[in-house]
């Protein structure tokens, strides 16, 4: 999909979380290409940096740059009865109120209840669950939104 970033954030690789436009985006000309392809909430990845700029005054440099991008594939905890690599699952967040280092992977940022995921690689079992989960950590690949 195609869209537009800050001239100095355009660069292959990068990936950045969409949280929204800014209140200036609304009456602007480029609003159907730069941020009505782009879902809140989600993690985008730059595939490809195109040459053609715009003018912008919500970015530093004051241009954006016209650039490809694909929702990023992303790093989860899942109940490890379900974390086969290549099957198609609806992501499920976990019952579970507890503070710990692997809150982050339970509950991943970019990602959404039931959205529908394929599992591109399974890490293999984590045994750090304070609630006492079987759980296996996967790369995630949303394939279609909830």
């Amino acid at each position: 999909m195609i869209t537009l970033i800050g001239e100095k954030l355009a660069k292959k690789g990068l990936t950045f979380m969409y949280y929204g436009p800014a209140k200036a985006c609304e009456d602007c000309r480029y609003k159907s290409v730069c941020i009505d392809p782009l879902e809140t909430g989600r993690i985008y990845k730059i595939k490809e940096v195109k040459d053609t700029e715009h003018p912008c005054p919500i970015h530093e440099s004051g241009k954006v740059k016209v650039v490809e991008v694909e929702k990023a594939n992303i790093e989860a905890l899942i109940d490890a009865k379900k974390a086969f690599e290549g099957s198609v699952i609806l992501f499920e967040t976990l019952k579970c109120d507890e503070k710990c280092d692997m809150r982050s992977l339970c509950f991943p940022e970019g990602i959404k209840a039931s959205d529908r995921c394929r599992i591109l690689k399974n890490f293999g079992r984590v045994n750090e669950c304070k609630k006492g989960y079987k759980l296996n950590k996967v790369l995630l690949e949303i394939i279609s939104k909830k």
